[in-house]
């Protein structure tokens, strides 16, 4: 059985800054000693939503984004005599219900306040009691952080669909440094996610580069000519046109179901459906090896 000093050590984390290494362990809370949930929009039907003049926070915004993105929000009707919850600044926003447990429980992080703003129904609303609201920037880090996550999926119950319980959110353990600690692991964060930002800016402008090139490397329909050539090329003539029956030939795929071919052990190796179509990142396993997979589709 550990020690109380052993524990202590276990609240550190293993790189720090500097004028933090002697600052001491850690302070582990329960997110229920926190605060308290609100109950997010209730009552609405179909018909309330993309209108009126209020708006609500999609479940996707929660899920995709550790600080909500308010630029992303819905139009509901919320009439004068209805009881509702509308956000604030500080509330923290949670996924209740997911397809795996892995996805169970995901948090976004209000930074400030909205006017006339709710919460969709599919998602959990957690507010900080006065006076013990953490950083925000340092808690939207440290709720997608690995032992949050691990706590919030190993919680996750179900089959077809996960669902977390208030009871698991509540018991919820978070470590929290001093105010000045929680300050420069937020700045320092903060910083690379901006970096990151810019760079994907410069990613996306060159897809759009290469997009155009694309455009008139090739031959437009109907002609045979590219529009643009490399200088060595331009007397080169015309590109010659075949029909793809005259190159390849079409085979049969396998008629193999998903238990035969054992997704998880990889003992078939198969291209499915999902790796031509999708548009997104993600892996793909040869052998024993998990590598990184991009469709750049233009």
């Amino acid at each position: 059985m550990r020690s109380k000093s052993d524990k202590k050590k276990s609240l550190v984390p293993r790189l720090r800054f500097p004028e933090f290494r002697e600052a001491g362990a850690w302070e582990k809370k329960r997110l229920g000693t926190q605060g308290g949930f609100l109950t997010p929009l209730s009552g609405k039907s179909a018909k309330d939503f993309d209108a009126g003049d209020a708006k609500f926070i999609p479940y996707m915004n929660v899920f995709s984004n550790t600080f909500t993105d308010i630029q992303d929000l819905r139009s509901v009707i919320i009439t004068d005599d209805e009881s509702q919850n509308a956000v604030a600044k500080g509330d923290v926003f949670f996924t209740v219900s997911s397809e795996t447990p892995e996805e169970a429980g995901m948090s976004s992080v209000l930074l400030g306040d909205v006017d006339r703003c709710y919460l969709n129904s599919f998602c959990a609303l957690f507010r900080f009691d006065d006076h013990l609201s953490p950083n925000l920037i340092f808690l939207g880090y440290l709720l997608r952080s690995r032992s949050v996550r691990c706590h919030l999926s190993r919680g996750a119950q179900g089959a077809t669909r996960y669902n977390i319980s208030k009871l698991v959110f509540k018991e919820l353990p978070l470590v929290f440094p001093l105010a000045k600690e929680q300050q420069k692991i937020a700045h320092c964060l903060s910083s690379l996610d901006e970096v990151i930002g810019l760079q994907a800016k410069k990613v996306q402008a060159l897809k759009q580069h290469k997009k155009g090139l694309m455009q008139q490397l090739f031959p437009a329909e109907g002609e045979t000519t590219p529009r643009l050539r490399f200088p060595e090329f331009r007397e080169a003539g015309v590109w010659e046109v075949k029909r793809l029956g005259e190159i390849y030939r079409f085979k049969p795929t396998n008629s193999w179901s998903r238990d035969q071919l054992n997704y998880d052990s990889g003992t078939i190796k198969n291209i499915h459906y999902g790796d031509i179509h999708k548009e997104l990142n993600r892996t793909f396993r040869i052998d024993d090896e998990v590598v990184p997979y991009v469709n750049d589709t233009l």
